[in-house]
């Protein structure tokens, strides 16, 4: 009896923290491409200025205006794009049309804005659910990808300083 008690106790303690694993498994609903070079940028439309990417992080924001998690991330990276201003560029990317995108008047905005009204990018990255997002370092690897609200794999300030500060002791 005790044997298969220690046993039942073993097998017990073996499922319940393999589960834990695979419970914080970070789930994409994208194609990963982290630590690989980022695919090219491409942009059918800027909505703002086009921004100078040389040497500096680009975090892109796949987003859409009828997306509810899409918006309520709007003030994070609007938080973010300020904080990091001197070393990070924010890029909401949206594959609506441009009258779809100016409609849209809360959140503001405050990063920049651009369209792939050709879904090139959202192809690319094989993107089947948003918001999702991608910080890239400046020499072009994703450092960071996934839903920035999603439990315990959140995207927070302290996820980009980290980033930075592992790319200014690598270089």
């Amino acid at each position: 009896m005790i044997t298969k008690a220690v046993f039942f106790i073993i097998t017990a303690f073996i499922l319940m923290f393999s589960s834990e694993g695979i419970a914080q498994d970070k789930q994409l609903w994208a194609k990963s491409f982290l630590n690989k070079k980022a695919p090219e940028l491409h942009i059918k439309k800027w909505l703002s200025e086009e921004p100078e990417l040389k040497g500096k992080f680009v975090l892109i924001d796949f987003w859409a205006t009828w997306c509810g998690p899409c918006k309520r991330a709007i003030p994070t990276m609007n938080r973010f794009s300020e904080e990091f201003q001197d070393n990070l560029v924010v890029i909401g990317i949206s594959d609506e049309t441009e009258a779809k995108v100016k409609s849209m008047t809360q959140p503001i905005m405050k990063y920049f804005s651009a369209l792939d009204t050709d879904k090139r990018l959202n192809s690319i990255y094989d993107i089947k659910g948003i918001p999702h997002v991608v910080l890239i370092d400046p020499d072009g690897y994703v450092r960071w990808e996934g839903f920035p609200t999603l439990a315990g794999h959140e995207l927070t300030s302290a996820v980009i300083k980290d980033a930075m500060e592992t790319y200014k002791n690598k270089s």
